[in-house]
């Protein structure tokens, strides 16, 4: 897909930072559109459907984290990207952005070829299924949950999980072979890319709300190593 079929939302309060960014993804054959608050995010983002949305986190009324959260609300929104583009770098914001739904953090201020550079590794995730991962069937049935690869629709008994585009992928990964135990470097490399840098805690904070979702019973901790699926 060339970059021109890719649409992206740049969110941002301040009217400098917003017109630097657009016209920099612009240059790059992107398709941009923009909002300078959290309601005109949800508002246009319902309404373009974006493959990306470049987030502040500090803005005035409803901030970066809880228009996240709204945003991976809405069904029509799973698949959509959504990176935070803050000035705050401390771990306790990265943790923060991750758990209301983030895809990536990016650090400002950032380099216009450094930013472009990561957001085109995002989007090649949007064109293939995790890497090696074949299936005979759309559907993948492991004990109560059933996976849709084709809709990202998860099902735990007779209940819908609406899961954001990464811990999906994280649970097709660990689901697709029972029992096997997959490396935290292998989950990264599999998951985020090895281009793609997200922090430390990225994993951990997706293990943790997959498990939320699904339950405790099916994906166990080895210490030191990473994490299995149990049936």
């Amino acid at each position: 897909m060339s970059t021109g079929s890719y649409k992206i939302l740049v969110v941002d309060d301040e009217t400098d930072i917003l017109e630097f960014i657009s016209y920099n993804l612009r240059n790059e054959g992107f398709s941009v559109h923009t909002a300078t608050d959290g309601l005109m995010a949800l508002e246009s983002a319902v309404k373009i459907i974006p493959h990306l949305i470049l987030l502040d986190i500090m803005m005035p009324g409803m901030d970066g984290i809880e228009t996240c959260e709204k945003l991976r609300s809405h069904p029509a929104l799973n698949n959509t990207l959504i990176v935070f583009l803050t000035a705050r770098g401390e771990d306790y914001s990265q943790i923060a952005g991750f758990e209301a739904g983030a895809d990536d953090y990016v650090v400002k201020p950032v380099k216009p070829k450094v930013l472009v550079s990561r957001i085109n590794a995002l989007l090649k995730r949007l064109d293939k299924d995790v890497q090696d991962i074949q299936a005979d069937t759309i559907l993948l049935q492991k004990g109560d949950l059933k996976i849709d690869r084709e809709r990202y629709i998860v099902f735990k008994g007779k209940d819908e999980l609406s899961l954001p585009k990464k811990e999906f992928e994280l649970l097709l990964l660990l689901a697709s072979k029972p029992g096997r135990v997959y490396t935290r470097d292998e989950i990264f490399n599999r998951i985020w890319d090895d281009n793609v840098i997200v922090g430390d805690r990225t994993i951990d904070v997706h293990i943790r709300k997959l498990r939320e979702k699904i339950g405790d019973d099916h994906i166990r901790t080895i210490k030191g190593v990473g994490y299995k699926f149990i049936e």
